[in-house]
């Protein structure tokens, strides 16, 4: 299954907690995971990395927090991604021009998979982090009103 990393939706729910307040005001990590549930250590480490990648300020203190300093319409997905998680990579089997896998010398799909990754880092590199966080999907009610099912495969 593809998945996000858990670390880029905890950016992803920081900034867009963070868009939704008034400009200038600070928001700490700690209200970030309190509001949300998230754990604090990995949150406040993205914050940490979105900070210095200049897309929020930080603010140290006692009264200090994060505030959004980039405009998020001129930052795409595939920039986040590769800020917070590193390069896009669809399979573990290679990573760029080189491959750690034993099956590779026999392998028929990594040029597939080569293809795959290109197509799906074009494609994040057409969503701005502005448009993603305030869309809205109408199978979110579902979702929400949905029962918590863990490890459940469908």
């Amino acid at each position: 299954m593809f998945k996000i990393n858990r670390k880029l939706e905890y950016a992803l729910i920081s900034l867009r907690h963070m868009s939704a307040k008034d400009p200038g005001q600070l928001t700490s990590a700690k209200e970030v995971c309190d509001i949300y549930h998230m754990p604090f250590d990995p949150t406040s480490r993205v914050l940490q990395i979105m900070a210095q990648h200049e897309i929020v300020r930080a603010e140290q203190g006692a009264h200090g927090g994060y505030q959004i300093l980039k405009d998020l319409s001129k930052i795409t997905l595939f920039d986040l991604i590769q800020i917070i998680e590193g390069p896009i990579q669809i399979t573990n089997c290679f990573h760029g021009n080189y491959s750690h896998c034993d099956m590779t010398a026999h392998c028929n799909v990594i040029s597939p998979m080569l293809n795959l990754n290109e197509r799906i880092a074009v494609l994040f590199r057409t969503i701005n982090v502005q448009d993603l966080i305030q869309s809205r999907n109408q199978g979110e009610r579902q979702i929400r009103l949905k029962p918590i099912m863990h490890g459940a495969k469908e």
